[in-house]
């Protein structure tokens, strides 16, 4: 079993002697000085795997020690600690570069937590492989690609709050998962949440949790997502659409580190790290004064900025064929390929939309290509999008049936209803050839790959 070492800095002896009781008890070998001229000295000699430090020391201050050894042993992670409510004093350390902070006076329990998770870092990762289901986005060779993913590499790291800004479809959520399962929380759970997507009288109890009976319709108690994510990772995607109430519960649980379910009057302690994300300029939203400067500080600790596709124009090839393999695998066909004036066509493309809108033009292109090859043409970029699989003949046969149905009167679900009347006309093909795909899909007028991807895609398998 491997012994940690770690180095605890503090010009107060009781401190010191509290710390190393604690650390001992862990089975963690300690090292002391009072002062940051012996501690530089112990940190040259021991490299141990963790550093822990008061701010205010008799020659220095503890963010002076932690810029030192990001420059001189940036392998070994360190932790500030900060005066209680000093909100400033730890914002300053992890823009330093310091791991966490924890507040005087110590709770030993969050001060456990911390030395653990700093402990990981020290620990063999499993190398990281993209899942086949991923769009890729970290997949690359272009400069750009590679200088993001050495600023991942150096953020999971830290428990500091990430702020990914980017534009829409650019994979800022892969982004945030590549720092949690690249750091110290990588057992944890990875909770996602769209801020936008959740009704503004659902928020608190969406976060924070209820209590059985608190309201109408609270039939049970519920954990919500901070205490769901405990011990690992909160990814709050698009938060600038979070409502000006919610943002300052919001503010009170990330600083202390506690939240307050609905009709409870306790707090409950929650180990959580928060990375947060929008596609907006939330700088401009501050001036507007829709969302709350201080939290905007507090969540924006450090900004890590995801490039957009037409940017990298050198890594769409890479992605085209790994978004392609995923598609052909999903939906038990062979792969296509893309032709050489087909890659040409969307190095030159802008992609408003991103890897999100690379994968759906390519989703589009697989189902009506032929001989599993992709030319430019069967991208149809800059024309208007047609629904993929579907040929003239199908296309008459669903016009057809669109003027024999009764449009229902008054608001309608327009997606639902043509993927009703799509899904009698494939019906109607497949029921008169005795269910044989291969000539339904002929009698369509698509390929059997298209027909194939329309049946899982309508869920007719």
């Amino acid at each position: 079993m491997t012994t940690h070492t770690a180095l605890i800095v503090d010009d107060e002896p009781d401190i010191r002697d509290l710390l190393e009781i604690t650390l001992t008890r862990m089975g963690i070998n300690t090292l002391t000085a009072p002062d940051i001229s012996s501690a530089k000295k112990l940190l040259e000699e021991h490299r141990p795997q963790l550093c822990l430090t008061d701010m205010n020391l008799p020659d220095g201050n503890g963010i002076d020690l932690v810029h030192w050894i990001q420059q001189h042993t940036p392998c070994t992670p360190v932790a500030v600690i900060t005066a209680y409510g000093n909100m400033d004093t730890a914002i300053e350390s992890l823009k330093a570069g310091a791991f966490d902070f924890v507040s005087k006076p110590v709770e030993l329990p969050r001060l456990r937590e911390l030395v653990n998770s700093a402990l990981k870092l020290s620990e063999p990762k499993p190398e990281l492989e993209i899942a086949p289901d991923e769009p890729g986005l970290l997949l690359g060779k272009s400069a750009e690609i590679k200088r993001l993913r050495n600023q991942v590499r150096k953020l999971a790291r830290s428990q500091a709050p990430v702020f990914i800004s980017g534009e829409s479809g650019s994979g800022k959520e892969l982004v945030a998962r590549m720092i949690h399962l690249q750091g110290p929380r990588r057992d944890g759970p990875f909770i996602a949440v769209n801020c936008g997507a959740i009704p503004s009288e659902l928020m608190e109890s969406e976060f924070f949790g209820h209590k059985k009976g608190s309201f109408t319709g609270a039939v049970d108690n519920k954990d919500g997502l901070f205490r769901t994510a405990d011990g690992g990772t909160l990814f709050l995607d698009e938060v600038a659409d979070l409502p000006i109430a919610m943002q300052v519960k919001l503010l009170r649980a990330i600083q202390e580190k506690a939240v307050r379910p609905v009709g409870d009057t306790k707090e409950v302690p929650v180990d959580i790290r928060v990375l947060s994300a929008t596609h907006k300029n939330l700088p401009d939203l501050v001036q507007e004064g829709t969302f709350r400067q201080d939290l905007f500080y507090r969540i924006n600790v450090i900004e890590l900025a995801v490039p957009p596709l037409r940017e990298r124009p050198d890594d769409i090839a890479l992605l085209a064929n790994h978004i392609l393999e995923r598609i052909a695998r999903e939906y038990e066909c062979e792969p296509a390929t893309l032709t050489p004036d087909a890659i040409e066509r969307l190095k030159d493309y802008e992609f408003p939309g991103n890897v999100r809108e690379l994968e759906n033009i390519l989703e589009r292109a697989f189902t009506l290509c032929d001989n599993d090859q992709i030319g430019a043409s069967d991208l149809h970029l800059g024309n208007a999008p047609t629904p993929p699989g579907l040929g003239g003949a199908a296309t008459r046969e669903i016009t057809r049936n669109a003027e024999q149905a009764d449009v229902p009167d008054g608001e309608i679900d327009l997606e639902g209803y043509l993927e009703t009347i799509e899904k009698q006309a494939i019906e109607k093909a497949l029921e008169a050839t005795r269910w044989n795909k291969t000539a339904a899909a002929k009698r369509l007028g698509i390929s059997f790959r298209a027909l194939r991807y329309r049946l899982k895609k309508l869920g007719m398998e």
